[in-house]
């Protein structure tokens, strides 16, 4: 895929600052008219691929969230990664209501919510330590934005 734009941000997992994420991503997505169904899906789908990272990934400590968000044509790639404890047992993870904090948190990890809210919810290994959750959103065009392009 060739991707005509796109941007990373890093920053620590904390709750603080996944409302910083959501409103980073959509608004790097804008240049693409998205519709506001469609930005609220990608919000979503941010929201829990970043408290993902801030509530599973690091149980012992602080780590780093990392964000990358490609814009080609009128489809939006955003990849969340750590360098946390990973998971074992993708399938597993991604039932819902399943979690890896069962005393403390009962909605799950939010794999079916992103799932829902995503076109494709792909998970990978980053290298020896944390997973990469790839989202994938293809935008409905509007009648101006085609004729700009």
């Amino acid at each position: 895929m060739k991707t005509n734009n796109f941007m990373e941000v890093k920053f620590k997992a904390e709750s603080v600052n996944e409302s910083f994420a959501r409103i980073c991503v959509a608004s790097f997505c804008l240049p693409l008219n998205p519709t506001l169904d469609e930005i609220n899906d990608i919000k979503t789908a941010v929201s829990e691929a970043v408290t993902n990272c801030v509530v599973h990934a690091y149980p012992k400590g602080e780590g780093d969230v990392v964000v990358r968000v490609e814009l080609d044509a009128n489809e939006v790639v955003i990849s969340v990664s750590d360098k946390g404890i990973g998971i074992k047992d993708f399938k597993k993870a991604r039932e819902p209501f399943y979690t890896t904090k069962a005393d403390e948190e009962r909605s799950g990890m939010g794999f079916a919510v992103m799932e829902s809210f995503m076109d494709k919810v792909e998970l990978q290994k980053n290298g020896d330590k944390g997973l990469v959750v790839v989202l994938r959103k293809r935008l409905k065009r509007s009648a101006l934005t085609k004729q700009s392009c």
